[in-house]
């Protein structure tokens, strides 16, 4: 699987809104993730793909509005970490 897809698993499984197509133009908020699905979301992201996310990443440095914001984010960490 591919980074992008797993992110989306991920995601899906967080969602309490159960869409069934989910891609990157989907904003979080559609999906009913809220504060601490947030936090839950990235700890799980940071288990799946060995990388660690920036205490504050929903700020302005990293905002997570959409699913694609969530995946180039992991993508960039999981190449910074090579």
């Amino acid at each position: 699987m591919s980074v992008e897809s797993d992110v989306i698993e991920i995601i899906r499984g967080k969602s309490s809104e159960g869409l069934e197509i989910i891609d990157r133009g989907t904003q979080l908020s559609e999906l009913g993730i809220e504060s601490l699905d947030m936090v839950e979301l990235i700890f799980e992201l940071e288990d799946k793909f060995g990388i660690e996310i920036p205490y504050n990443a929903n700020s302005s440095e990293m905002e997570f509005q959409t699913v694609g914001d969530v995946v180039d984010a992991i993508a960039k960490l999981v190449a910074e970490q090579g």
